[in-house]
C-alpha cells in the first residue's frame, strides 16, 4: 500500500470516528430533553424494526427464485395437447 492510500484510509477512520462520537453526543443531548427517553426509545425500535424488514426483503430474493424453479418443472410436466396425424376427408 502507498503511504498516500495509508494516510487515506487513516483519515476515513479518524471521519468515521468523529462521526460515531459526534452521533453519540447527539443521542445523550436528545435523551437529556423532556420526552428524549421516550424518543430515543421509539429510534432504537425503529432501527430493529428496519433490521427485521431489510432480513425478510432478502429473503423475498430466495423466494421468486424458488417460485421460478417450480414454474419450469411445472411446465415441463405440462403434455402438449395431442395433435391430429392427418385432416378427415368429409365422407360422402
Amino acid at each position: 500500500m502507498t503511504s498516500g492510500m495509508a494516510r487515506t484510509n487513516e483519515q476515513d477512520k479518524d471521519l468515521i470516528g468523529r462521526l460515531a462520537d459526534a452521533g453519540e453526543e447527539a443521542l445523550q443531548r436528545l435523551s437529556d430533553l423532556p420526552g428524549g427517553q421516550r424518543a430515543v426509545g421509539a429510534f432504537n425500535d425503529l432501527r430493529v424494526r428496519v433490521d427485521e424488514l431489510g432480513k425478510k426483503v432478502r429473503g423475498i430474493d430466495a423466494l421468486e427464485a424458488r417460485v421460478a424453479k417450480l414454474e419450469r418443472e411445472l411446465a415441463g410436466l405440462k403434455k402438449p395437447p395431442a395433435r391430429r396425424s392427418a385432416p378427415r376427408k368429409p365422407s360422402s
